[in-house]
């Protein structure tokens, strides 16, 4: 019987639109939730600047704790269940936040807990996400559907930003903060309806966890083009969160700016990365992938120095545009980089290149974040912004000095080498063999 072709198109696949439609709902709480914790800080418990770059950074830290291992464990598990179980999760953490503050007991080291708890699931899901994608619409379809999702994720910049800085005003940020959790339940809910039979995951090779997680880190540091693409994002990311770690101390206490400004200045970020992400496809078309993301930093990134002008007046609109345009190049980067990489790793590997690159890239959001506390109390939050700024402008220069930037089409899936799986399967062989003459065990099936 002849295989039937895969569609093209992504929205031709309902467990896509299922997929599409739950991420839609927690991207909603998730931007909700990043512009109301914050908020609850510096407004309900007059956070410094220190203690709110602590906040962000246990926000992110999780990536760096368990960012490796869980791509390890995502190659384990039914991805569908996964991303439910992390969804409920986040949904009951964030409703403990109006609860603790109706009841007056909320605290720092609530929200704290509350952040870092958050971050542990998020990695689950973001990883589980990003491996789930390519078995629901196949490779072909690969592309537009990372533009969909990228394009989405801008969305949720957009419209749950904005939406957290007018919750906020609305109803309180801990009362933001519930309607949050609510989107992470009905996310959920909606993934409850994906009809994908995974195939179950294979067991576990006897062998260690540090070994496979290696595996996935010599993939992406091994590789060449995945080794820039990498550093570029984790640069993005960092210069992205000195900047944006500050700007509610900026817009609340130094502009005298309402909470609804600072979500329509996220926003108006998030606009520009929905424009990269839909502008991502044609132009790969007629410049090819890699001269895309070449040409896109090279033209793009210096407006990350238009950032720090931000002021009032006419100023907060030229530092509007220079967010937009920084932010431009990362819906671009988005899209072409998460295809290429997926197109380069074979599906065995998947959950672990997804992790070893969430962990540098959300490591960097982590690492950001602290740095950004320790300049807002050195050198005041005009100069952090400074420094974020200049680390957006150079961002670039890994992809523009590395073979991406030659590059055309997007490569055929990648296989395992042959080699590196005889010898794989020799050194399991041979495991197994140790094992038995010492430990006088079975030995498992193969």
């Amino acid at each position: 019987m002849q295989t039937p072709t895969p569609p093209s198109s992504p929205w031709h696949v309902p467990d896509f639109r299922v997929l599409f439609s739950a991420t839609a709902l927690s991207q909603l709480g998730t931007h909700v939730s990043y512009v109301a914790v914050p908020l609850v800080a510096v407004t309900a418990l007059d956070a410094s600047p220190g203690q709110v770059g602590a906040l962000a950074t246990l926000g992110t830290v999780a990536f760096l704790l368990i960012g490796l291992p869980a791509g390890v464990w995502v190659d384990r598990m039914r991805h569908s269940r996964l991303l439910v179980g992390a969804d409920l999760c986040r949904a009951v953490l964030f409703a403990s936040v109006p609860v603790a503050w109706q009841l007056d007991a909320l605290t720092l080291g609530h929200l704290y807990v509350v952040v870092l708890l958050n971050g542990c699931a998020t990695v689950f899901f973001d990883v589980g996400s990003q491996s789930f994608l390519p078995q629901l619409v196949g490779r072909s379809a690969l592309v537009r559907a990372n533009a969909a999702v990228v394009g989405l994720q801008a969305m949720g910049n957009v419209a749950g930003r904005g939406a957290g800085g007018g919750l906020v005003q609305l109803l309180t940020a801990p009362l933001a903060v519930l309607c949050a959790a609510g989107a992470y339940l009905a996310s959920a809910l909606q993934l409850l309806a994906v009809r994908h039979q995974q195939a179950a995951p294979r067991p576990p090779r006897e062998s260690r966890l540090g070994e496979q997680i290696a595996e996935g880190v010599r993939h992406v540091l091994g590789d060449a083009e995945l080794r820039a693409l990498a550093l570029t994002a984790a640069l993005t990311n960092f210069g992205s969160q000195i900047v944006t770690t500050m700007l509610p101390i900026l817009f609340v206490r130094e502009l005298g700016l309402s909470a609804g400004a600072l979500g329509l200045y996220w926003g108006a970020g998030g606009l520009g990365l929905l424009l990269g992400a839909w502008c991502a496809r044609p132009l790969a078309g007629r410049l090819g992938h890699g001269r895309t993301l070449g040409l896109a930093g090279l033209v793009l990134a210096p407006a990350g120095l238009l950032v720090p002008l931000i002021g009032q007046g006419p100023w907060l609109w030229i530092a509007g545009a220079g967010w937009v345009l920084a932010l431009f190049k990362t819906g671009v980067d988005n899209v072409l980089g998460v295809s290429l990489r997926q197109r380069m790793t074979p599906d065995a590997l998947l959950g672990r290149m997804n992790a070893t690159f969430r962990f540098l890239l959300t490591g960097a959001l982590a690492v950001g974040a602290a740095v950004s506390g320790l300049l807002g109390e050195l050198v005041g939050v005009r100069g952090t912004l400074w420094v974020g700024g200049a680390v957006l402008a150079a961002a670039f220069l890994p992809v523009f000095l590395s073979p991406v930037r030659t590059r055309r089409e997007l490569p055929e899936q990648r296989q395992a080498h042959p080699a590196e799986v005889d010898l794989a399967d020799r050194k399991f062989t041979v495991s197994s063999q140790l094992d038995q003459y010492y430990n006088r065990r079975p030995r498992p099936p193969v």
